[in-house]
Protein backbone atom coordinates (compact mmCIF):
# COMPACT_ATOMS: atom_id res chain seq x y z
CA UNK A 1 0.00 0.00 0.00
CA UNK A 2 1.14 3.35 -0.88
CA UNK A 3 -0.43 6.44 0.22
CA UNK A 4 0.64 9.81 -1.21
CA UNK A 5 -0.33 13.47 1.24
CA UNK A 6 -0.99 16.64 -0.37
CA UNK A 7 -2.22 20.47 0.73
CA UNK A 8 0.01 21.32 3.36
CA UNK A 9 1.40 24.91 3.14
CA UNK A 10 2.09 28.35 5.19
CA UNK A 11 -1.19 30.17 6.55
CA UNK A 12 -2.23 32.48 9.05
CA UNK A 13 -3.65 31.83 12.57
CA UNK A 14 -7.15 31.79 12.17
CA UNK A 15 -6.77 30.16 8.22
CA UNK A 16 -8.07 26.86 6.73
CA UNK A 17 -6.11 24.27 4.88
CA UNK A 18 -7.62 20.77 3.42
CA UNK A 19 -4.86 17.90 3.68
CA UNK A 20 -5.75 15.06 1.45
CA UNK A 21 -4.05 11.22 1.29
CA UNK A 22 -5.01 9.43 -1.57
CA UNK A 23 -4.06 5.34 -0.83
CA UNK A 24 -3.00 2.69 -3.96
CA UNK A 25 -2.50 -0.92 -4.11
CA UNK A 26 -3.66 -3.52 -2.31
CA UNK A 27 -6.68 -1.98 -0.52
CA UNK A 28 -8.85 -3.58 1.94
CA UNK A 29 -12.82 -2.78 1.72
CA UNK A 30 -12.60 -2.82 5.61
CA UNK A 31 -9.51 -0.36 7.29
CA UNK A 32 -9.19 3.10 8.85
CA UNK A 33 -7.72 5.75 7.70
CA UNK A 34 -5.94 8.25 10.08
CA UNK A 35 -4.12 11.79 10.35
CA UNK A 36 -1.05 12.12 12.63
CA UNK A 37 0.86 14.53 13.27
CA UNK A 38 4.59 15.43 14.81
CA UNK A 39 5.58 18.83 16.06
CA UNK A 40 9.33 19.47 16.52
CA UNK A 41 10.68 18.09 19.42
CA UNK A 42 7.10 15.97 20.72
CA UNK A 43 6.06 12.92 19.42
CA UNK A 44 4.04 11.90 16.89
CA UNK A 45 0.26 11.93 17.98
CA UNK A 46 -3.34 10.70 16.63
CA UNK A 47 -5.20 13.89 15.12
CA UNK A 48 -8.18 12.12 13.86
CA UNK A 49 -9.26 8.70 12.46
CA UNK A 50 -12.31 7.63 10.33
CA UNK A 51 -13.43 3.78 9.55
CA UNK A 52 -14.30 2.82 6.66
CA UNK A 53 -17.76 2.90 8.04
CA UNK A 54 -17.73 6.47 8.57
CA UNK A 55 -17.30 6.47 12.44
CA UNK A 56 -14.48 9.25 13.46
CA UNK A 57 -12.73 9.81 16.07
CA UNK A 58 -11.02 13.44 16.83
CA UNK A 59 -8.06 14.42 19.40
CA UNK A 60 -9.24 16.92 22.11
CA UNK A 61 -7.45 19.77 20.62
CA UNK A 62 -8.84 19.46 17.37
CA UNK A 63 -12.56 18.69 18.05
CA UNK A 64 -14.99 20.91 16.67
CA UNK A 65 -12.06 22.67 14.67
CA UNK A 66 -10.73 20.01 12.20
CA UNK A 67 -12.80 17.40 10.08
CA UNK A 68 -11.97 13.97 8.93
CA UNK A 69 -13.91 12.75 6.04
CA UNK A 70 -13.28 9.91 3.16
CA UNK A 71 -14.29 9.02 -0.44
CA UNK A 72 -14.20 5.29 -0.47
CA UNK A 73 -14.18 4.72 -4.54
CA UNK A 74 -10.82 7.22 -4.64
CA UNK A 75 -9.44 5.63 -1.63
CA UNK A 76 -8.45 8.89 -0.21
CA UNK A 77 -8.90 10.47 3.54
CA UNK A 78 -9.46 13.85 3.70
CA UNK A 79 -8.20 16.53 7.06
CA UNK A 80 -10.29 20.13 6.60
CA UNK A 81 -8.63 22.08 9.05
CA UNK A 82 -10.46 25.79 10.10
CA UNK A 83 -9.53 28.15 12.57
CA UNK A 84 -6.10 27.03 12.64
CA UNK A 85 -3.76 27.65 15.44
CA UNK A 86 0.30 28.94 15.38
CA UNK A 87 0.10 25.18 18.08
CA UNK A 88 -1.17 23.33 15.13
CA UNK A 89 2.15 23.42 13.38
CA UNK A 90 3.68 20.14 12.39
CA UNK A 91 3.79 17.38 9.81
CA UNK A 92 1.11 15.76 8.99
CA UNK A 93 0.91 12.09 8.46
CA UNK A 94 -1.84 9.72 7.13
CA UNK A 95 -2.12 6.30 7.96
CA UNK A 96 -3.66 3.52 6.28
CA UNK A 97 -4.64 0.57 8.52
CA UNK A 98 -6.36 -2.87 8.46
CA UNK A 99 -5.88 -5.93 10.76
CA UNK A 100 -2.90 -5.38 12.40
CA UNK A 101 -0.85 -3.74 9.47
CA UNK A 102 -0.28 -0.33 9.17
CA UNK A 103 1.06 2.09 6.84
CA UNK A 104 2.70 5.74 6.64
CA UNK A 105 2.24 8.39 3.86
CA UNK A 106 5.33 10.77 3.67
CA UNK A 107 4.27 13.68 5.49
CA UNK A 108 3.36 16.87 4.85
CA UNK A 109 4.13 20.32 6.75
CA UNK A 110 1.55 22.50 7.80
CA UNK A 111 3.01 26.00 8.97
CA UNK A 112 0.46 28.22 11.10
CA UNK A 113 1.80 32.00 11.56
CA UNK A 114 0.59 33.94 14.32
Amino acid sequence: VQLQASGGGLVQAGGSLRLSCAASGSIVSVNVMAWYRQAPGKQRELVADITSGGSTKYAGSVKGRFTISRDNAKNTVYLQMDSLKPEDTAVYYCKYSYSWYGYWGQGTLVTVSS
